[in-house]
């Protein structure tokens, strides 16, 4: 500014002096005012022009050089252009941060829908959408409630009680598959509300699951109760010759042996829910366990029916497998039981081991009993579930053997297929990967 007052009295002087130099037929002192206000005005006309040029370069809020001389208008274009350039690097930031927020929104697991006062959504994520069956380029804007149309959403929007959440149908919900959203809105802002939606179908039938789980349990451990205390009231308060209290002890003893083989069957499946995999090191001689097996077969054959069934044992390759033997043992063992209790006392069982073309190998075993089901078939390897209750229970079975299997098979990478005729029996199946065999 100093600068600026010295130049702009410098310019007067230089006028002055002009103007008394040329006075010509006036006078020397009004031809040297004369010369100071001409002096003037070129200061002002020159600086307005350079003052304007600022001003449509404001304007016109670029950030290209403008060349408006030297002294206070280049600096105050010099000051301006870095607070532009400032600026535009804040906003720069600013939008890559929210751009990040963003797309970490777009990577939640959860679904986020940000709703203005009215209720009209202003940004979605895909898994809301997915959720809610929104579309980006259709649905921006629209009212959230007209497009889910779910009488529990609306009654809990109006309420505008959000302390708690809700849970609704999502839109693939059908009956024979049901999604289930738990979905909850928090305030924010001036109105706006943040909805937050979660997928909780696989929570909602773990948890009916295991409703299920503890209901069979129970259940099947009241029945052999039931018997026992029966039996002890029997024994305690009525005279019973020798041959009956055998008798009711024999049937006693059955009971305990079916509970002892629930409990020990429940203890199996939490061990190979809960214990790391099999090492992939450790050989099963598969000759060994199907002759350990055959002598089960037979001694499991006399107790169920009174005498030994025709089971076959049929080894064509003699390969061993990498993982447990007791695990092994178990599922195979499981698999011959099943045959065992479904198949009549004058049918034949036969149990196979051998390698496909493929290189895979496979254990199978092959009843004659009276079949299953096609719509059974899927459900067979749930716990607890029977094709016919009654007969599974004469014969000592507890509902989980399949089960046992079926997590056998996944610890050492087989697969288990069932192949069945109605009248004419089943095959059971594990299919072991080439991976998981070694020549013997």
């Amino acid at each position: 500014m100093h600068f600026r007052a010295f130049y702009f009295l410098l310019l007067q002087v230089a006028g002055g002096l002009a103007g008394y130099a040329l006075s010509g037929p006036l006078s020397q002192g009004v031809a040297a005012l004369v010369g100071v206000v001409l002096a003037s005005m070129g200061w002002f006309i020159a600086d307005s022009m350079r003052a304007m040029r600022l001003m449509r370069w404001l304007q016109s809020d670029e950030t290209t050089e403008l060349s408006v001389g030297r002294g206070f208008w280049r600096e105050v274009a010099d000051r301006t252009r870095r607070q532009f350039r400032a600026r535009d690097r804040r906003v720069a930031e600013a939008d890559t941060k929210l751009q990040d927020f963003l797309a970490a929104l777009q990577a939640s697991p959860n679904g986020v829908v940000l709703l203005d006062a009215s209720g009209r959504i202003e940004w979605f994520n895909q898994m809301a959408g997915e959720h809610f069956g929104l579309d980006a380029r259709r649905d921006m804007l629209q009212h959230f409630g007209n497009l889910v149309r779910d009488p529990g959403f609306a009654s809990y929007y109006s309420s505008q009680d959000f302390s708690q959440g809700l849970l609704m149908p999502g839109r693939e919900n059908s009956g024979t598959k049901p999604v289930r959203l738990a979905v909850h809105l928090h305030p924010y802002g001036e109105g706006r509300n943040l909805l937050l939606s979660r997928d909780v179908t696989a929570l909602e039938q773990a948890d009916a699951m295991r409703r299920d789980f503890v209901a069979n349990v129970s259940h099947e451990i009241r029945t052999p109760l039931t018997v026992l205390a029966g039996f002890v009231e029997t024994l305690q308060s009525l005279p019973l010759d020798e041959d009956e209290r055998q008798n009711y002890l024999g049937l006693m003893s059955q009971q305990a042996e079916r509970m002892q083989s629930l409990v020990n069957d429940l203890l199996t499946l939490s061990r190979l829910e809960g214990s790391p995999a099999p090492s992939g090191t450790d050989l099963v001689d598969m000759v060994q366990l199907l002759l350990q097996c055959q002598q089960e077969a037979h001694n499991l054959s006399a107790l169920v029916w009174g005498q030994p069934q025709e089971i076959k044992f049929l080894v064509e390759d003699a390969v061993a497998v990498t993982g447990s033997p007791s695990e092994l043992h178990s599922a195979v063992f499981n698999l011959i039981g099943n045959a065992i209790r479904y198949t009549p006392a004058n049918k034949s069982i036969l149990v196979q081991w051998s390698k496909t073309p493929e290189g895979e190998a496979e254990l199978s075993v092959q009843d004659t009993g009276p079949g299953i089901a096609l719509e059974h078939i899927p459900r067979l390897t749930e716990r607890f579930y029977r094709v016919d209750r009654s007969r599974s229970r004469e014969t000592g079975g507890t509902g989980l053997g399949l089960a046992i299997v079926k997590h056998v098979a996944q610890r050492h990478g087989a697969e288990l297929s069932i192949e069945s005729t109605l009248g004419r029996g089943s095959t059971f199946t594990l299919r072991f990967n080439a991976s998981r065999l070694r020549p013997q």
